[in-house]
């Protein structure tokens, strides 16, 4: 697992899965850094062998400004972790993922691609820019048996969903739990558990697609 600063929230997991009978590691890299992520890359594969599912979800938002305010480093900032980072790191990972017989990259984006709200233009740009490389290569790789899919939440319970809540709305998730599908906003485990079934026997013939987590949509938006 990578992780970019919080090293703590980092070993909470890998101490949940080897507690749960599996086997874990914790490597720092921004994955927007080229070199920190080939260090990485050598070390998985060093500690555990070859990589046959890579799960890309690293994912800052943008700073809620409008485009008329948005400078071009915003831009950047996005681009170099939702694309051009995660395709440095598919890039050097298709020898192996191709060796395997089957591999699987599973892009975690948003439902924002599909909302487009006011403010958000740099994510929105960023998300939709690692969506279409995703069915790119879903189309390019299939021949060597790699799986490429998407998944899509809407707004989750985790520490970047409160500080959205925050700025935009007002309060906290638990005021909107009420108002969401099912009585509760999504969690994370609810987004993991469609990333694992897509990596699992059961999503063996699935590339190409795009599955939204958001019970439905809520029936307002609480975004302004």
């Amino acid at each position: 697992m990578n992780y970019r600063r919080d090293a703590d929230a980092a070993q909470e997991v890998v101490e949940e899965v080897t507690a749960d009978g599996g086997r874990a590691v914790a490597y720092p890299a921004s994955v927007s850094d080229p070199a920190a992520v080939q260090e990485m890359l050598e070390a998985v594969t060093a500690d555990l062998g070859p990589v046959d599912l890579m799960v890309s979800n690293a994912g800052p938002a943008s700073r809620g400004t409008a485009i008329a305010d948005t400078e071009r480093s915003e831009y950047q900032r996005l681009l170099d972790v939702h694309l051009l980072g995660p395709l440095d790191l598919v890039r050097a990972l298709l020898p192996g993922m191709r060796a395997a017989g089957r591999a699987d990259v599973v892009v975690v984006s948003s439902t924002t691609t599909g909302e487009l709200p006011k403010g958000g233009a740099a994510y929105s740009l960023a998300k939709a820019a690692m969506e279409a490389a995703a069915f790119t290569l879903a189309r390019e790789e299939r021949a060597h048996g790699i799986r490429v899919n998407v998944v899509a939440p809407g707004l989750v319970a985790t520490d970047m969903g409160e500080r959205l809540v925050a700025a935009t709305a007002g309060g906290s998730i638990a005021d909107l739990d009420a108002a969401y599908p099912f009585g509760r906003v999504a969690r994370p485990a609810d987004v993991a558990g469609v990333v694992a079934f897509l990596a699992s026997q059961d999503g063996e013939y699935l590339t190409g697609q795009r599955i939204e987590v958001d019970g439905g949509g809520p029936d307002r938006s609480p975004f302004p």
